[in-house]
């Protein structure tokens, strides 16, 4: 169209929507058509918010009929807190991986747990996810709270961990390892993130520059006196 906005293409009806073979689809072939449906639905969720996002859209984007987006959702909603759910799994750090960048030096340590920490909030998906999020909180408050209990907690849990640890060998003093946990989070991933969320690039030198001011201070504010 030349003039005026282009329109979306209407969804398919289900007499369209032909498989590419005969017979049910494998397991295998389910699970792909699966992932193609959260990952268009966060794509639409982003680009334009839960309200204006519908399930033509989805339909349409996916030349998949509305029955059978219906047959793995019952509606918008719970497409949106699985679209969600899959986003928050996909960016949480498992305590193994976190466990493999301990060393015996504290400082190091840390620098490792903030630049992995940044790295997997850089990413794409992640930097929409928390746009999402942000955008739809006082809709969903139990998904900003879930983002946090899924995709932080893990870290803060190990963060303790680490702390109490070096505590006991008497190198810091924390008398409260979970509020120091997460205000190191803040102090060295939250501001980076924010920067990041709002549009603005961060070059590797500008993080570098960031996590090793953040965790110097983190460190002179526990050092044992």
């Amino acid at each position: 169209m030349k003039n005026g906005a282009q329109k979306s293409k209407p969804a398919i009806s289900d007499a369209q929507e032909k498989p590419s073979r005969r017979g049910r689809p494998t397991r295998e072939q389910a699970r792909q058509r699966h992932a193609e449906l959260l990952s268009t639905s966060f794509d639409l969720f982003l680009e334009k918010g839960y309200e204006g996002a519908t399930m033509d859209d989805v339909a349409a984007a996916l030349g998949m009929s509305k029955r059978t987006i219906y047959s793995y959702y019952d509606d918008k909603e719970a497409l949106f807190r699985a679209v969600v759910s899959r986003a928050i799994a996909d960016y949480t750090v498992d305590r193994e991986a976190l466990e493999r960048l301990r060393s015996d030096d504290l400082r190091e340590t840390l620098m490792r747990v903030g630049r992995l920490r940044i790295s997997n909030m850089a990413n794409r998906n992640a930097i929409g996810l928390q746009r999402i999020l942000t955008a739809q909180a006082a809709q969903f408050p139990d998904l900003f709270r879930q983002a946090f209990e899924e995709g932080v907690g893990p870290t803060i849990a190990f963060l303790i961990a680490l702390l109490r640890d070096h505590a006991g060998r008497g190198e810091i003093k924390v008398e409260n390892p979970r509020l120091a946990a997460t205000t190191f989070l803040s102090m060295t991933a939250g501001g980076a993130v924010r920067t990041m969320v709002s549009g603005q690039p961060l070059s590797q030198d500008d993080i570098e520059e960031r996590l090793r001011f953040s965790v110097d201070l983190f460190l002179n504010g526990i050092a044992g006196r």
